[in-house]
């Protein structure tokens, strides 16, 4: 019997693969954490995904994607809330 590589790479998926015991495991590593706050609108917009499009939601977090996608919109829901807020000052003549 020969002896099994300690890693090997398939072609056809792209993956590592790591040898343990008489097994290959992938070598699947998280991606980097991104430490932005998801917040009020980024957890409305999970809600959201999971009732309404949760293959788009699965396809996020198998990618690593979810916590980025949610704090840019988060962001980006803050931002707008806040020029509302500053358009309807204006409107109105409050400070």
């Amino acid at each position: 019997m020969s002896e099994l590589k300690a890693r090997t790479h398939d072609e056809a998926n792209g993956l590592d693969y790591i040898l343990a015991g008489d097994y290959y495991i992938p070598a699947i590593e998280l991606p980097e954490e991104d430490d932005r706050p998801i917040g009020k609108w980024g957890r409305m917009h999970r809600t959201y995904l999971e009732e309404t499009n949760p293959l788009l939601l699965n396809h996020l977090i198998l990618t690593g994607k979810l916590h980025s996608y949610l704090a840019n919109l988060n962001e980006q829901a803050q931002n707008r809330c806040k020029l509302i807020i500053k358009q309807m000052a204006a409107t109105e003549g409050v400070t």
